[in-house]
């Protein structure tokens, strides 16, 4: 099996900068991609960014292009989101997500393991 720990949420100012941590341990598979989402107070989670695991291809949504950052550790199996300039409509729980199948969901892919969030709370 596979599990994902995140780490790196808390409070900061309107502005400024976070990085998240996602590290992965167990299996590995031969397609697999790492998504990041979000869920706002009172709103339904949604995908906004992912990097595939073998070449670090990386894709993000226009609302966090040019603020948010995905990047990779191969060493150290860890995934991570540099998150600039940032707002208060950020304020979410943030998940990292395995997605080792083609699917439906976000980007193309079928998330099947999940990390347990870390809070982000953007002050104004």
């Amino acid at each position: 099996q596979v599990q994902l720990v995140e780490s790196g949420g808390r409070l900061v100012q309107a502005g400024g900068s976070l990085r998240l941590s996602c590290a992965a341990s167990g299996r590995t598979f031969s397609v697999s991609v790492v998504g990041w989402f979000r869920q706002p107070p009172g709103k339904e989670r949604e995908g906004f960014a992912y990097i595939h695991t073998d070449d670090a291809f990386t894709y993000s949504d226009p609302s966090v292009r040019g603020r948010f950052t995905a990047s990779k550790d191969g060493a150290k199996n860890t995934v991570y989101l540099q998150m600039n300039s940032l707002k208060p409509e950020d304020t979410a729980v943030y998940y990292c997500a395995l997605g080792v199948r083609y699917g439906l969901e976000f980007g193309g892919y079928a998330y099947d393991f999940w990390g347990q969030g870390t809070q982000v709370t953007v002050s104004s």
